[in-house]
């Protein structure tokens, strides 16, 4: 199954879940808050994910564009990459598969690593959130792409 939607809420998320459905799409939906919340300590962004099958991918895509007019409220509650428009997006910018997280987690608490929202297609990050303090000292050190 590969991700066609990205939500901070779960309401917004399960109605196009259902749309998807009530289409003749098998579609499901995850929520990771538990783990944002835990492994990362932090509020829960990007953590809803609406997944269809891949074959139907690129007919879920159409319905949402055609969705779109009729329910803004979930249109714009979706998260989607400023660089190249996709939903396919993590949030803090890491993968949750490995070892990683756990140190990861440390660097966040301590605010030396930055939580950034992750691109999966283009690799672009971005944050919604002033960075101040040891953000900037990361940043100076690994410099990378300037956020949006």
């Amino acid at each position: 199954m590969v991700t066609v939607a990205t939500f901070n809420d779960a309401a917004k998320a399960k109605r196009l879940k259902e749309r998807l459905q009530q289409a003749g799409l098998r579609a499901d939906m995850i929520n990771e808050g538990h783990i944002q919340q835990v492994a990362f300590m932090s509020k829960p962004q990007a953590n809803v994910k609406v997944k269809v099958d891949d074959n139907d991918f690129e007919k879920a895509r159409g319905l949402m564009v055609e969705w779109e007019s009729t329910d803004p409220e979930v249109a714009s509650a979706m998260i989607r990459c400023p660089q190249c428009n996709s939903s396919q997006i993590e949030y803090p910018q890491m993968t949750r598969k490995f070892l990683t997280p756990a140190l990861a987690s440390v660097l966040f608490a301590l605010k030396i690593f930055p939580k950034e929202f992750y691109c999966e297609n283009c690799h672009f990050t971005w944050s919604n959130e002033g960075q101040g303090g040891l953000f900037r000292l990361w940043h100076r050190f690994f410099p990378g792409k300037e956020s949006a």
